[in-house]
């Protein structure tokens, strides 16, 4: 197995320095901050390398940490360190992470939300999902309304925010060309999030879907973990609410869920009204009360 990474870059220049940015990823305990890997974390390099670093992670610590560093998808990893490289003009100052994005929050959380993948100049750039962005205005302070955030905003890793009885995932930990990975990357990736389930299911008792493509990964990661799933599969939408049993045979310590339904806050349909601040705060209200949160 490989052993560190072939990322090497130093972390951003604090503001007013005069040191060159780097155009190359974050290295693992090159000092980004909450970066969770070292040098000496394992990289998968292929999907049988994920299935397997993700299956012997002892600790939801050392998950996150194999996530961050992986390299098994050749087009996924070029793009993000292509845009790592080359950058947005509006942030040609600043170092980008450039590495996946893993999963972040509460480690016994009560919701657990999935969303698509990073955004290429929002958590490929700071190195948190939904991170930097105009998504993430619109989500963090949905979340901070509805008391599952601690600040209204989300703008880099080290910026004080955390979430409250929640936890954050990508099905796809890379940004993909277009917001569009294939097939095959999701199917590669999703390990990774079964795998960060299967160590916190035993408290999760709502997961919020933020899309449709979050939605089917949800029921794949619901069937690997022993959850018997409806038929026919109910269709996404938003404000769509599924009722899931514990597994009478679980490969894991999982309880009932509450699957929920919520449109993408993404600049596109914010922008046209297809979801609204109105509209997420009901979900996330409703998350709030069904997995019990004071």
């Amino acid at each position: 197995m490989a052993k560190g990474s072939r990322d090497s870059v130093t972390p951003p220049s604090p503001p007013g320095s005069a040191a060159p940015v780097s155009t190359e990823p974050a290295a693992p305990g090159s000092g980004w901050p909450g970066d969770p890997a070292s040098p000496d974390t394992p990289v998968a390099g292929d999907a049988v390398q994920v299935g397997d670093l993700a299956a012997g992670a002892g600790s939801l610590a050392e998950l996150v940490a194999r996530q961050s560093v992986c390299r098994a998808c050749p087009r996924l990893v070029s793009w993000r360190e292509e845009v790592a490289a080359v950058k947005r003009a509006s942030s040609r100052t600043e170092a980008y992470w450039g590495r996946p994005i893993a999963g972040w929050g509460d480690d016994q959380p009560r919701v657990l939300i999935v969303g698509l993948a990073p955004a290429a100049h929002g958590g490929n750039r700071t190195g948190r999902i939904f991170t930097g962005d105009r998504s993430g205005d619109v989500l963090f302070a949905s979340l901070h309304r509805c008391g599952l955030a601690a600040l209204p905003t989300s703008t880099g890793a080290g910026d004080g925010q955390r979430l409250i009885g929640a936890r954050m995932v990508a099905a796809v930990r890379c940004a993909p060309p277009a917001n569009k990975p294939s097939v095959t990357e999701r199917d590669t990736c999703a390990p990774w999030l079964t795998a960060e389930f299967g160590l916190v299911a035993g408290s999760v008792r709502v997961i919020v879907c933020l899309g449709g493509f979050a939605w089917q990964s949800a029921w794949g990661m619901l069937r690997t973990a022993g959850y018997s799933l409806p038929r026919p599969r109910p269709s996404f939408g938003h404000g769509a609410e599924v009722h899931v049993p514990a597994p009478q045979a679980p490969r894991l310590a999982g309880g009932p869920v509450l699957l929920l339904g919520c449109y993408h806050p993404s600049q596109q349909n914010t922008f046209t009204g297809r979801v609204t601040p109105a509209m997420l705060d009901a979900v996330f209200q409703r998350a709030r009360a069904a997995a019990g949160l004071p």
